[in-house]
């Protein structure tokens, strides 16, 4: 009987730290997952403001470093309409180059849309390197993509 009674409280005990633990470890795998998985934000540039273009780059440096870096974010630009006119590269204000050149060195990719540069008769060649098309030739379905894909939407 008092065998029994041990073995009753053993498993009271090991019920109790398995109520206590579970929670804890469940958190630290949840925890463990989130650092997997980067954040997904996609920053949407259309304007033909230069200084709205020069502080996306900007907000977008800054989030890159405020995630910790690359390994832990994963950033898309996707630029069209009037904002093509801006990074053309024989046009490209000297500041907004600095720092598309410094988001690209940081991870971030840019594209730029498809319909865009064929309506504006400018080839990818003739836009600052670093610029691919976008996966879909329609900007605004390739960001409605990507947030289906998870992508948090910033518009600057």
């Amino acid at each position: 009987m008092k065998k029994l009674r041990l073995l009753f409280i053993a498993a009271a005990w090991g019920l109790a730290l398995s109520l206590v633990t579970l929670p804890l470890a469940s958190s630290a795998s949840q925890a463990a997952d989130m650092q997997n998985n980067k954040v997904k934000v996609v920053y949407h540039v259309d304007g033909k403001d230069p200084d709205v273009a020069k502080y996306a780059m900007a907000l977008i440096a800054k989030h890159i470093e405020a995630e910790g870096g690359a390994q832990n974010i994963d950033v898309k630009l996707v630029v069209h309409g009037p904002a093509l006119a801006l990074f053309e590269k024989e046009k490209m204000d000297p500041e907004l180059l600095k720092r598309f050149d410094l988001i690209l060195e940081k991870g971030a990719h840019a594209e730029m849309c498809q319909v865009s540069m064929k309506t504006m008769g400018v080839p990818l060649d003739k836009l600052a390197k670093g610029f691919e098309p976008t996966a879909h030739p329609v900007a605004v379905k390739r960001i409605a993509d990507l947030q289906q894909q998870g992508y948090l939407y910033i518009k600057p």
